[in-house]
């Protein structure tokens, strides 16, 4: 049989669900009394529903074989969504270094145009800060 003890006990209310809809005989108390044991959980539903063990057992793999099939489209999905994320980052990392570029190259021709008022503007900034930096220190 295909269907393992780790993948019923992985997917158990899901899976005690299905079976409580196809045999409404079964409770959850009698479910639960196989303790996640394969060969247990058949011969339970045989005993209470009547069903030919191949029938039990070929449903349980549906069942398994679906919860397989859910989690791989899932992981699929999210695989997509991974790949959507990473595009954009990239694609917004591209740009901000585009712009720095830009803004680098722009700079450069300024200072190259107006070489004079460059260097007023930075001596300025850096009086500026130098009074700023120093008050601050002088209040501590």
């Amino acid at each position: 049989m295909a269907v393992n003890q780790q993948t019923l006990q992985g997917n158990w209310n899901e899976i005690r669900g299905k079976l409580r809809e196809r045999w409404g005989d079964l409770t959850n108390s009698k479910l639960d009394s196989a303790h996640g044991s394969v060969e247990q959980l058949v011969g339970t539903i045989q005993q209470q529903t009547g069903e030919a063990r191949e029938t039990v057992e070929k449903y349980l793999e549906e069942l398994t074989s679906d919860g397989a099939s859910m989690i791989a489209k899932a992981a699929e999905t999210v695989r997509e969504y991974a790949d959507s994320a990473r595009t954009t980052a990239q694609h917004a990392a591209k740009q901000a270094a585009d712009a720095a570029t830009e803004g680098y190259h722009r700079t450069q021709e300024i200072v190259q145009e107006r070489p004079v008022e460059s260097l007023a503007v930075c001596f300025g900034a850096g009086l500026i800060t130098g009074v700023v930096l120093g008050l601050a220190l002088r209040a501590r």
